[in-house]
């Protein structure tokens, strides 16, 4: 019996489809290609930006403007088209490929706010033995720093689930949760990013305050938190425990964290979270 290694390495042969081609899919694109998952000739994009396919081109990648190309020559698709025009984008396919019988198909979503039933619902009328598997990333991943989870459905084995994980902890980490778990990820770590940039910039501002030059304080105060989650990361440490080793008694850094404490930062990010979860939960709905 084949190994998990040996299957998933047998489907990494086989080529790859990307339908929408915009920032998020050449993210995944280019860590595909870079970590040496599938060469370039085996990418297949269907995007019908002109500036979008130049800059797959300058890849080595497969351009079309038709999404029936792409799953014809593909056995995993990508879903990277704006949630509201997902049903149009299957539709395309309807048309395009009229009675030809499609055989098994991974479609991996990248949409956020598109539940799995949703999913389901718009893709299966089309490609009935479609298999179906939901992600949500977060921007980072542009970066090769990405944060991804995601939720298996409509048919998807193991196998697809271990091939998803490959694909996206190339460019990053990623985890297999329980679809109801998604959008409080999201809500953490897809929306988390603009939480730290906006944490990033007060604290500059701050230091501007004090008389440090802009651009450096931008530069200091981004490596304190990059400093600071790789050490989380690799310590493994509770957050609260490293918070405890930097403040000494009487010291500079505890002064700073009981002005942030009465400042009500914690309670503002922890609304922040709840808010977004809030939302994503309203737009899985529609």
């Amino acid at each position: 019996m084949e190994s998990t290694v040996e299957c998933i390495s047998a489907t990494l042969k086989k080529d790859i489809g990307f339908i929408g081609g915009g920032n998020i899919a050449r993210a995944i694109g280019h860590g595909i290609i870079n970590n040496g998952l599938v060469e370039a000739s085996k990418l297949h994009v269907s995007e019908p930006v002109k500036l979008l396919q130049e800059n797959w081109r300058e890849m080595g990648v497969n351009i079309s403007a038709n999404n029936a190309e792409v799953v014809q020559k593909t056995d995993t698709i990508f879903l990277l088209v704006k949630p509201g025009s997902l049903k149009e984008a299957m539709e395309s396919l309807k048309q395009n490929l009229g009675s030809l019988n499609i055989g098994e198909k991974l479609f991996v979503s990248v949409l956020a706010g598109v539940s799995l039933a949703k999913l389901e619902e718009i893709i299966l009328p089309i490609i009935p033995k479609a298999k179906i598997i939901r992600t949500m990333p977060n921007m980072a991943l542009m970066v090769g720093a990405g944060a991804t989870v995601f939720a298996c459905g409509h048919g998807a084995t193991k196998q697809d689930a271990d091939l998803v994980t490959t694909i996206m902890s190339s460019i990053g980490i990623c985890e297999q949760v329980p679809e109801d778990l998604i959008n409080p990820i999201t809500g953490l770590s897809g929306a988390g990013p603009a939480y730290v940039y906006v944490m990033i910039e007060a604290l500059a501002d701050g230091a501007v305050r004090m008389g440090v030059p802009r651009d450096l304080a931008i530069k200091f105060a981004g490596q304190s938190f990059y400093g600071a989650s790789k050490m989380l990361l690799q310590t493994k440490k509770h957050p609260g425990q490293l918070k405890d080793e930097v403040c000494s008694p009487g010291g500079i850094t505890i002064c700073g964290v009981h002005a942030i404490e009465n400042g009500g930062v914690r309670a503002a990010l922890m609304n922040a979270v709840v808010a977004a979860v809030q939302r994503s939960s309203e737009l899985d709905k529609k």
